[in-house]
């Protein structure tokens, strides 16, 4: 499927929302009852959601960041134990 302008322009707002996610997710893990930043993250999940959704339906499939919203006002990630201790 060839890619058009707003398949590219839909590409485009899907990486800065991934950039945006990741960032939040980076100080969420150092700063997690930071109450703010979780509404701000799982807003930036449902935009990501939503952007990905339109570009799956519009462009092809698509997949990144941001996949998973924070349930309750605690980062939940940093609760979890870390891969290496598992």
């Amino acid at each position: 499927m060839p890619m058009n302008d707003e398949c590219r322009r839909l590409l485009r707002r899907i990486q800065e929302v991934e950039f945006i996610a990741v960032e939040l997710n980076l100080y969420l893990d150092t700063h997690p009852n930071d109450t703010r930043a979780i509404v701000e993250y799982n807003r930036v999940h449902d935009e990501l959601m939503q952007l990905a959704a339109q570009y799956d339906r519009s462009c092809g499939p698509h997949m990144g960041f941001g996949h998973s919203r924070n349930i309750g006002n605690t980062w939940l990630w940093a609760e979890q134990p870390w891969p290496w201790e598992m």
